[in-house]
């Protein structure tokens, strides 16, 4: 046997076990397709549709089209199987917590369902096609990101029919699959469009702490720290507004992070935007700007606050990966459960991948790990 065909039987091994994992009922026929697809997504050149699957594959075009369909695409748990790949790939210890981010899909067309107009941070403009919310697990330990799910964002003209805001959309989104992800993490890391009191307050309802980014001139005011009056009334809370030109160091705590240009300081202060208490970190940065990272979790060490903030970034790795080597914008149908199916699969055969690059002591590189699988043959 070639170290190829190792290679991809360990590959449909791995997808085995997910799923055995996930705890999904799928027939034995449904098993070996998704198996099928899975490697499928990383073994066709070029892009991965419909009809690549059925030139590539063992079956026809028409028996994938089926099988991306309603009745089977809610047979699957995608989270549950992301989940079991992503505790083989971390372990089960490890600082984790849940990283999210929408993500731009090109796609042309007005019959496609949930398309508008969204905002795509590549091209830095408001642009025609598809938005993804991700949902991701972040581990400190590994400085890494494992996809857990991709969920569809509706067009704006729809969210209007139905009443809610793009955040509240958001919102719903967590609480869907709110009972799998805090059996992983109570921390979700956004990025700063999420640091507001709606998204946050949306949230904390399900059990969920953030860790995010404010406005560089978000107003931010020490805690007072004297003594109790004795007074009727509420208790002082708050002792002046902090002064990011002129910071008391006295009321915080100087943090030695390594590779840090400027200085960073933490301490516990008063939002009152989301109207609580955070555990703020000031990066003071050389050419005299500032950044403010916080957590509602006020027992995290400031370190931790920038480290999760900071290895969230990783989830743009996987969205970036996923583009460019396993189809995530490639999908050509215009049904909402095939679009589903095909944005979730791109993100298994990512994890799969990442996981079997790890048991193979390879580093990580899609590239190298296609070109491997194209090539190495003994």
């Amino acid at each position: 046997m070639t170290k190829i065909s190792e290679a991809l039987d360990q590959y449909t091994g791995i997808c085995k076990e997910a799923i055995m994992d996930s705890a999904a009922k799928l027939s034995k026929s449904f098993e070996k397709v998704i198996i099928e697809i899975l490697l499928l997504y990383m073994v066709v050149p070029g892009k991965i549709n419909f009809t690549q699957l059925g030139r590539y594959g063992k079956h026809g075009e028409q028996c994938y089209r089926q099988n991306f369909g309603r009745r089977r695409s809610k047979s699957i748990n995608w989270l549950r199987f992301n989940i079991s790949l992503a505790l083989r790939y971390f372990g089960k210890v490890g600082h984790m917590a849940i990283a999210i981010d929408p993500s731009f899909i090109s796609k042309a067309g007005k019959k496609t369902p949930h398309i508008g107009r969204f905002w795509s941070g590549c091209a830095g403009a408001v642009k025609h096609g598809l938005e993804i919310m991700g949902l991701g697990l972040i581990n400190l330990d590994a400085h890494n990101c494992m996809m857990l799910r991709a969920h569809q964002t509706p067009g704006t003209s729809e969210l209007k029919m139905r009443n809610k805001s793009l955040t509240e959309h958001y919102i719903g989104v967590i609480k869907r699959y709110s009972k799998e992800l805090l059996k992983q993490s109570h921390l979700i890391v956004a990025d700063a469009f999420f640091s507001n009191s709606t998204f946050y307050n949306g949230i904390r309802e399900y059990g969920f702490h953030l860790i995010s980014r404010f406005r560089d001139d978000a107003r931010l005011c020490y805690l007072y720290e004297g003594e109790k009056t004795g007074k009727r009334g509420r208790p002082r809370v708050i002792d002046g507004k902090i002064d990011y030109k002129h910071l008391d160091k006295s009321r915080m705590q100087l943090l030695s992070i390594e590779g840090l240009m400027g200085n960073a300081y933490t301490l516990l202060a008063y939002s009152k935007s989301l109207k609580c208490k955070v555990r703020l970190v000031i990066w003071q940065m050389p050419d005299g700007k500032h950044k403010l990272f916080f957590s509602t979790d006020t027992t995290l060490t400031g370190e931790e606050v920038l480290d999760f903030y900071r290895t969230r970034f990783q989830i743009e790795f996987c969205y970036r990966d996923a583009k460019n080597y396993t189809g995530l914008m490639d999908c050509q149908a215009r049904d909402p459960w095939k679009l589903d199916f095909a944005f979730n699969a791109s993100f298994v055969a990512l994890n799969v991948s990442k996981l079997m690059m790890k048991r193979r002591c390879m580093d990580y590189s899609m590239s190298s790990y296609i070109y491997f699988l194209y090539n190495y043959e003994t």
